[in-house]
């Protein structure tokens, strides 16, 4: 559905060490790192696409995020959601919400909601039954 998915970061160097370690805990890998360009992302395991994108914006102009925009990380199981979170909060990132089920949305819809140090809001989720 998704070709990419890019957010306006600040500081790149700020942005690697936040999100390199949660990107590796939820079985993404590095496809692109440039200081040069500004921007550093991210694919599936097996390649190809969606990419995650962070990036200094292309105008210069100080980076946004939006009221009611978030992206959600699929979580390989539960431990990944908390450790994602945990993660986010020993780097910078602020909590929206601590991991848990969410039985309003099905009754196996596991998740954790933080943004990062930009004020973008992320969630890891995983949907699969215990």
């Amino acid at each position: 559905m998704f070709s990419h998915v890019t957010l306006g970061i600040a500081d790149l160097t700020r942005a690697r060490a936040f999100y390199a370690p949660l990107m590796e805990l939820l079985g993404l890998r590095l496809r692109f790192d440039s200081d040069d360009e500004g921007w550093i992302g991210w694919q599936p395991a097996e390649g190809g696409r969606p990419l995650f994108i962070v990036t200094r914006p292309l105008d210069g102009r100080a980076p946004t995020h939006g009221n009611g925009a978030m992206v959600a990380f699929l979580a390989p199981n539960r431990a990944a959601v908390d450790a994602a979170y945990l993660h986010a909060l020993a780097h910078g990132g602020t909590d929206e919400g601590a991991p848990g089920l969410r039985p309003h949305y099905h009754p196996d819809y596991y998740a954790a909601y933080f943004r990062d140090p930009d004020g973008n809001k992320l969630c890891t989720v995983c949907h699969t039954p215990v």
